[in-house]
Parts: C-alpha cells; structure tokens; sequence
C-alpha cells in the first residue's frame, strides 16, 4: 500500500496535464512506484464538479472540472480520502459530484458522503489474500454546516474523537489491516497541536494500525505509538508550483505477516512532482529524524 499527502490539481497541476499527460504532473519513475503499488490512497482535496459557487469568506477554494479524474487514474489511484477542508468549497452539489466522478473512475472514498452511514464508511480492498480497510475524518472544517452530523451530505468529523473510535472499533474485525487518514493539525508548522498526540493514540487504541496524517502542507513528525506507526503529515504531494519536500509511504506486508515501512522522498518543481535522491532524500530523512521520537531511516528510506 501506498499513501500520498495532499493532492490538489492547480491551474499549474491541470496545465502540465494539458501540455504532457500524467507525466507532466508526476515523473515517470515516481509514476511507476505509485501505479506499480496493490493499493494506492491519495487525501483528494477538491472537488470535483462544474457546478456550485465559492464558499464565502474562504481565502482558497478549490474546484476541478470532473474530467481531471484521469490525473487520479493515471497514478493508479484506488481510495480518495474526502475528509478535509476543502471538498465542500462549492457546496453540496459539487460534493456530489465529486462522489459520482469517483465512483465512475473506479476509485473508492471514505470521509465524506450523502449521509453519516456513508461519510463515516468502512472502504476495503482485497490484495493477495489480505482485506485492507481504510477510513478518513477531519478535525478542519471551515464551519459546522460542512459536518455531516449537521447538515447532509457532508464531511466525517472527529472534533470529538468518539464518533471516529467507534467506527475504528467497528471496522478492526472485518479486515486484516485497518488505516486511518486524518485531517488535523496547523498549517506550515511541524509543529503538533495539543490534540494530534492524544488524539492518534486513541485511534491506535481503538484498532488501527497506522494513522496517515494531512493539513498542515508540510512534513511532520513520524511516531511508533504501541509499535504502530502514526504519520502526523505527509505534506503535499501534487499542489503548488513547487514542493521543497514531501514524501508518499510504503507499506509492505511480508509473508510473515510483517509490516515493512518505507518512506519515498519527494518534491515539486514547475508543478512536476519527482523523486529524490542522494542529498536531497538524505536530508529529508535527517529532518524528519530530528522532529520525530526514536525513528530511525536508513539511506533507502527504510524505517
């Protein structure tokens, strides 16, 4: 399985698209490792539709006409996560949209949807005899109106962590692995809010067993709570013009019914998203070393 941290497909995004396929948007040889993966989860931060007016008062909404999917598919994306601050910007039409443009292409979503039942759902995906299951909720929404509990359809939420534990504790006995993609936290800062630290371990508690963080478009630390892995922020991944770091994880499950985890450093140029090496990918590991508790990552980005 593969994780990416934010996608949003920018003017500068769609342009590339336009000029030279997938390509143009992400390198070929990061193509390749994300579209050769059994499972690949992406956080889709926009929405996908024609219709609907910009959110007031919101400084970036973000809208993308439906056909850009093919960005989506052309990575081998299989699960869209919807819980964030931004796939309500053009209101609930351009939501539904978004949820039957997904559907249409194939790709699974958790996070948002027509109801509570459907926002807060179980997504599994059956890879080489294993039932992997994800779910999605967000701590960032602009207002309580975009929470599905209060108005439909709507975002997952987990101001309140009860109503995210209780689906986490629901799902733990239907799969063999369960992830659980958060948005939360501060923009541009690595560093965590009170709430991220008590807020992942309950999730841990509850029965996942890794916790993908999003939001804050930038690295954060990486910690091993009960010796599972919770990622407070894989940062962006397909955003703006330029991406000084980033980076998609690895998850591999062994035939021994290990968990092997590998980091693949990243970073944006003119809107092309690449892979990095030598330097670069060292220093990324160093940096991420230095801001996280008692993880270590060789020179192949192996944890």
């Amino acid at each position: 399985m593969v994780f990416t941290g934010d996608v949003e497909l920018s003017p500068y995004v769609r342009r590339n698209y336009d000029a030279g396929g997938i390509d143009g948007v992400v390198a070929p040889e990061l193509v390749q490792q994300l579209s050769s993966a059994d499972i690949l989860e992406v956080n889709n931060e926009f929405a996908s539709s024609t219709r609907g007016t910009p959110a007031p008062d919101k400084q970036y909404t973000f809208r993308v006409d439906p056909s850009y999917v093919s960005v989506l598919t052309d990575m081998g994306v299989d699960v869209a996560g919807l819980a964030n601050n931004h796939v309500l910007d053009y209101g609930k039409e351009a939501l539904t949209d978004t949820f039957s443009t997904l559907s249409g292409a194939g790709i699974s979503y958790t996070g948002a949807g027509t109801d509570v039942s459907d926002a807060s759902k179980l997504v599994t995906v059956e890879a080489n005899g294993k039932k992997i299951g994800f779910l999605a909720a967000s701590r960032v929404i602009p207002v309580g109106s975009w929470n599905v509990e209060n108005s439909q359809p709507g975002v997952f939420t987990c101001y309140d962590t009860a109503a995210l534990v209780s689906a986490i504790q629901k799902a733990r006995p239907q799969v063999d692995y369960l992830f659980v993609c958060v948005h939360w936290g501060t923009e541009h800062t690595d560093v965590l809010t009170s709430y991220q630290t008590p807020d992942g371990h309950a999730y841990i508690d509850a029965g996942a067993d890794a916790v993908i963080g999003a939001h804050p478009h930038v690295l954060q630390g990486i910690e091993y709570y009960k010796g599972k892995p919770i990622f407070y922020s894989l940062g962006n991944f397909i955003f703006n013009e330029n991406i000084s770091s980033t980076m998609a994880v690895e998850f591999t499950i062994t035939p021994e019914d290990e968990v092997e985890i590998r980091l693949i450093p990243a970073s944006a140029s003119s809107a092309t998203t690449s892979l990095t090496s030598g330097e670069k990918a060292s220093s990324i590991y160093s940096y991420l070393m230095s801001i996280s508790d008692g993880v270590e990552i060789d020179e192949n980005g192996k944890m």
